[in-house]
């Protein structure tokens, strides 16, 4: 059994996970529950060592996914921006190997999804998958030749920052009309924000639901769907996958949301790169990362018998 665990910014999931990727326990700890007064690598490892000792057997190894720009040869957080307090330099490989004194390895969160739909979800059995998840912002990550596309250090995947307008809104990364500030959920209530007043503006919830009887809503849907797939079509070009992959909680909406992108994104590529390409919903939730974090070990340690 493995231990593995998917830290986010405001909770830690924790799973005991089979070689195969079956749950057999989980369970969800907040991490930000004193807005990071108790650092987050503290609520992790205290968490963590709770968790293994109700699971009632030691792990043969420590898979972790994480948020953050991370370092995953060495295990260690590099960089977020500044939006987590005290989470730069948070070294989960080292720290984890200590406690539990076995292999552990650490991937960025994103990456660690896409490996987990190959692994075990949607795009199981593909070697070009391009995964966007659309949420707080844009995040992502490439396999190509049924190899992860990690770059120098690790960090390669950052797919919510692609300008995608020079002349467009400040990003928190230092550029201007990066793609994630047009192509996130917090960018479609940014818009419906713009569109409509302030008492009837929708939540992340509610907004689907009052999509189909509100046609300024449907507006700005449709506007929001032009620019997903526009980024969409740019990265279909690049990287040429044999699906696309839509990750978080919009994905959920096939006929609102993942049917008409399909259409708008193979009417925007050339023809020869929509042949047989696939773009569907993802299909683990929020079970990716720690899934994807175990495919991640199983790979580092040289273990391919699964």
């Amino acid at each position: 059994m493995f231990l593995c665990l998917d830290v986010g910014g405001t909770a830690v999931k924790l799973g005991l996970l089979t070689r195969e990727g079956e749950i057999r326990r989980k369970q969800e700890v907040s991490v930000s529950f004193d807005h990071y007064e108790t650092p987050i690598l503290t609520t992790v490892l205290r968490a963590a060592k709770a968790f293994a000792e109700t699971c009632g057997e030691a792990p043969e190894g420590v898979a972790v996914s994480a948020t953050g720009q991370v370092d995953d040869r060495r295990g260690v957080v590099i960089g977020t921006n500044g939006s987590i307090p005290g989470y730069d330099g948070t070294d989960f490989q080292a720290t984890l190997r200590e406690a539990f004194a076995v292999p552990v390895h650490v991937l960025n969160d994103a990456n660690a999804a896409v490996l987990g739909e190959t692994f075990a979800g949607r795009a199981r059995g593909c070697e070009n998958v391009l995964m966007v998840t659309l949420g707080t912002g844009v995040g992502g990550g490439i396999l190509s030749g049924g190899r992860l596309i990690r770059g120098r250090v690790g960090i390669a995947g950052e797919l919510g920052h692609f300008s995608i307008d020079r002349q467009g809104i400040p990003c928190s990364c230092g550029s201007r009309g990066c793609f994630e500030r047009y192509a996130s959920t917090t960018a479609l209530l940014r818009m419906a924000r713009e569109a409509v007043s302030p008492e009837t503006l929708p939540d992340g919830r509610s907004f689907f639901e009052q999509v189909a009887s509100n046609p300024v809503l449907s507006g700005v849907l449709s506007q929001w769907i032009d620019q997903v797939a526009l980024g969409l079509a740019g990265l279909i070009h690049i990287f040429n996958p044999e699906i696309v992959l839509i990750g978080g909680g919009v994905s959920a909406q096939e006929e609102l949301l993942i049917r008409p992108l399909r259409q708008r994104v193979l009417n925007l590529i050339m023809p020869r790169f929509a042949d047989g390409l696939r773009l569907e919903a993802a299909s683990l939730g929020n079970d990716a990362g720690m899934i994807g974090a175990l495919k991640f070990w199983l790979d580092q340690e040289g273990h391919h018998d699964y």
